[in-house]
């Protein structure tokens, strides 16, 4: 079969190209990216809940705790991701690293990274947030919007309690 026959049109000759470009793709294992998604991504949770009840078991409130858990899992995540074995888990594991956590931690630290030869400042400092400062944004502001339309036209207390 030709690829590209100049008697057909054009059009043809696309639907040809795509035909051909499916016909050869490599077809992702779906299943087994599913289950390694999966088991890691629990596997970051339970790490995390391990991390939750040692705190309390040393005696913090369960606000102090779940603060302290969230600050070393950053960290760890910061901490493999600087060691570029984040990426590697990544490559593994997929979708089951984007953990909110872990790959808030991920998004954040990468870019820095790659631009840490443009200095601390307007290197590292600068591309701290490019991924992340967004995300940090958009929250904020259905935070603020969801806030404020449950003040407007939320519930209210009966009159003269």
């Amino acid at each position: 079969m030709r690829l590209f026959d100049p008697s057909k049109p054009l059009e043809m000759q696309k639907q040809q190209y795509q035909q051909l470009v499916n016909r050869m793709s490599p077809k992702p294992p779906v299943l087994r990216n599913c289950l390694w998604a999966f088991l890691v991504g629990g596997l970051i949770c339970f790490v995390g809940q391990a991390f939750l009840s040692g705190f309390q078991r040393l005696g913090l409130s369960i606000l102090d705790a779940s603060a302290a858990t969230s600050i070393v899992l950053v960290l760890i995540a910061a901490f493999l991701t600087g060691l570029g074995l984040y990426d590697e888990i990544t490559r593994f594991a997929g979708a089951g690293t984007i953990v909110p956590i872990t790959g808030f931690a991920n998004s954040m630290v990468a870019p820095a990274l790659e631009a840490r030869t443009e200095g601390l400042v307007l290197g590292v400092g600068a591309r701290l947030f490019v991924i992340a400062g967004p995300i940090l944004v958009f929250g904020i502001v259905t935070a603020w919007l969801a806030g404020m339309l449950y003040y407007f036209f939320g519930p209210r207390p009966p009159v003269g309690s």
